[in-house]
């Protein structure tokens, strides 16, 4: 096995094995990078992880022919060094994310310790122009906006909006795309934190912070009705909660206005990430069960696959094809989660199955 990434399986290699019987197909594996976030552009496969779980290479990588993360947008910007420019580079990558309107997205949470403060201009929302590949605009959240505990941590958007959730301090942040301001909403509202009682479990255990209790992560997952009407949303142990999107654009909107209009909307378990296809359908990982689930509008839920391999399966994104791509960075075996002592099982594998129909 080469160093750092082995693809056993890229977009050519997997149309080759079309009449296979195995759903789960191996896209790329690797000895070295931790990662938690895959993009799909085309033949374009984009990977990126935190820097926390001790991953080896770019922050966000590239998959060449050769089968390796070359450094993207270059290697000025997965460069990051303690007493570097924070503003430039990426501090910590917790996600990455396609806007459908040629850009690509990454989610600096500013703080290279998980459950660390945001360093001076370190959290931020780098767009990057995926037909030159260079950095057309960087949206900073400052102190107002990523506060002391902050760990900014994914993004979605609507129009002339994104949102990103704060899965360590927690709330959301609507950021507009236009002005470049950004401002925080639902904070420290029950629809945003992490409820007690309601714990992470993964494949028969429960997920524990250093100080030996239970994990407790904030606002995390979320998705855009295919409409744009609505964000659902909800802590990583659920539940799920949904709010009018035009209330969160609407800055003249207080608080109280918006906490009272904020409603259930599904009861999903601790889930590793979510996909929303154009139907309102939502996929989901499973964590306690390592399996993928699909939630259809009416709110039937059933399972597509289970299988050991799916163990914390984060961030799926689904392509153009209608595949969907599951990293398996399994974060809870990282050294973090174990006193200190990593469990991770390697290689880590980026997995990719088909789903029924076009998604149109």
């Amino acid at each position: 096995m080469k160093k750092n990434i082995v693809i056993a399986a890229l977009i050519a290699v997997s149309s080759l094995n079309a009449g296979a019987t195995e759903p789960l197909r191996v896209a790329a594996q690797s000895d070295s990078m931790i990662w938690n976030g895959v993009a799909v552009d085309g033949e374009r496969v984009f990977v990126a992880g935190p820097r926390w779980t001790g991953s080896r290479g770019p922050a966000v990588g590239l998959i060449d022919k050769e089968g390796k993360p070359r450094p993207y947008p270059d290697a000025g910007w997965n460069s990051w060094k303690e007493g570097g420019n924070n503003a430039t580079a990426f501090v910590n990558v917790n996600a990455i994310h396609l806007d459908g309107k040629g850009h690509l997205w990454v989610i600096d949470s500013g703080s290279p310790d998980f459950g660390g403060d945001p360093l001076p201009h370190g959290a931020k929302a780098v767009q990057i122009d995926l037909r030159t590949s260079r950095v057309k605009r960087v949206y900073e959240f400052g102190p107002d906006t990523a506060l002391p505990g902050s760990y900014v941590d994914d993004i979605r958007f609507h129009g002339d909006h994104a949102y990103l959730t704060d899965a360590g301090k927690a709330g959301i942040i609507v950021l507009d795309l236009k002005t470049g301001k950004s401002r925080r909403v639902l904070d420290g509202a029950p629809s945003t934190t992490a409820p007690r009682g309601r714990v992470i479990e993964v494949a028969g255990s429960v997920v524990r912070g250093g100080d030996g209790q239970p994990l407790r992560v904030n606002a995390d997952p979320f998705e855009v009705s295919p409409d744009g009407k609505y964000l659902y949303f909800g802590p990583l142990s659920g539940p799920w909660s949904k709010v009018e999107t035009r209330l969160l654009d609407d800055p003249s909107v207080d608080a109280g206005t918006l906490e009272r209009a904020v409603r259930p909307w599904a009861d999903l378990p601790p889930v590793g990430g979510t996909a929303m296809d154009r139907k309102g359908n939502l996929y989901f990982t499973d964590l306690k069960t390592s399996s993928l689930k699909k939630r259809t509008p009416d709110g039937g839920v059933t399972t597509l696959i289970q299988d050991d391999r799916l163990h914390w399966v984060d961030a799926p994104v689904i392509d153009a094809r209608n595949r969907i791509w599951l990293p398996v960075p399994q974060m809870d075996r990282g050294a973090l989660f174990n006193q200190g002592v990593s469990k991770v099982r390697w290689p880590i594998t980026l997995y990719t199955l088909q789903l029924e129909g076009d998604g149109k």
